[in-house]
């Protein structure tokens, strides 16, 4: 994986307090709220050169006008405000078994950045759990902070731990045996349940191949379901503002008043044309 910065640029992230990734997953609510924390105030610096990402390329999504600035699959913005850089993601890895490799060289680039904690957005497929659980909290989280995935700054922000997080299990310890070798390895070495379905989405391998660089992580995921999204994406965007707040100590308000991006206007489609019910 390889950073290609503007021009003018230095070579390297200018903010390394965080780095700010989303896993694509249930509805894109990571992707989306990476949306939002852009269109907040976050500045292009470049993009990444990375072979598992399918490329793609499309016209400038955060406005305010589409003047033709081109979006590419993998681009980096910087957040000065909140002292994180900011990956946008927008297109899939290439195909089944490559998202280790693609989260193992995402992993490498930040620890030699100097990244001092990923953080990592993620959607979750509300169905794999009992309502009583997505109704107690929508949000939840894993961090690296203790061994059994808790974190005393996301539990004094309300939030509970994943407690689908086994790390002593067959299964997160055959994906962090993966994180740390050398080899290629694939999903398909985890063993095919629906018990399982946690360990073998891609923030899971994100997080085993940050942990085995040694880098501070943790995963902000939210229950949800494939359909209007917008919601989850407002949900992750004022979690992950709130922890990035108190962690600097400062006062966290009422909230942050964010900013609809250009390509959410076009989510649904045009609206219908009025003449069909004269």
């Amino acid at each position: 994986m390889d950073f290609v910065e503007l021009e003018g640029g230095e070579g390297h992230l200018q903010h390394t307090g965080s780095l700010i990734v989303p896993a694509l997953s249930m509805g894109n609510a990571g992707q989306l709220a990476v949306d939002l924390l852009i269109s907040h105030g976050a500045c292009k610096s470049g993009y990444l050169d990375e072979p598992h990402v399918l490329p793609c390329v499309g016209n400038d999504p955060f406005g305010p006008s589409a003047n033709g600035d081109l979006a590419v699959a993998l681009e980096v913005y910087e957040d000065a405000e909140l002292n994180a850089s900011i990956i946008q993601q927008r297109s899939p890895v290439i195909k089944q078994g490559t998202m280790m490799k693609f989260s193992k060289n995402l992993a490498t680039w930040a620890a030699q950045e100097g990244v001092k904690e990923v953080i990592i957005l993620s959607g979750l497929d509300s169905g794999k759990v009992q309502r009583s659980e997505t109704n107690a909290m929508q949000l939840q989280y894993i961090s690296t902070a203790n061994e059994d995935g808790s974190d005393d700054r996301c539990e004094q922000l309300g939030w509970k731990r994943l407690h689908h997080y086994l790390p002593s299990s067959e299964a997160w310890q055959v994906l962090d045996h993966q994180a740390m070798s050398a080899e290629d390895s694939l999903y398909s070495e985890i063993p095919q349940s629906d018990d399982l379905y946690f360990p073998r989405q891609p923030f899971a391998s994100l997080l085993a191949c940050c942990k085995a660089q040694g880098l501070k992580v943790v995963c902000i995921l939210c229950f949800c379901a494939e359909g209007d999204n917008v919601p989850d994406a407002f949900l992750i965007a004022d979690g992950l503002h709130r922890l990035l707040c108190h962690e600097k100590k400062e006062p966290q308000g009422s909230g942050v008043t964010w900013k609809i991006p250009l390509s959410w206007t076009t989510v649904y489609g045009p609206p219908p044309d009025d003449t069909m019910f004269c």
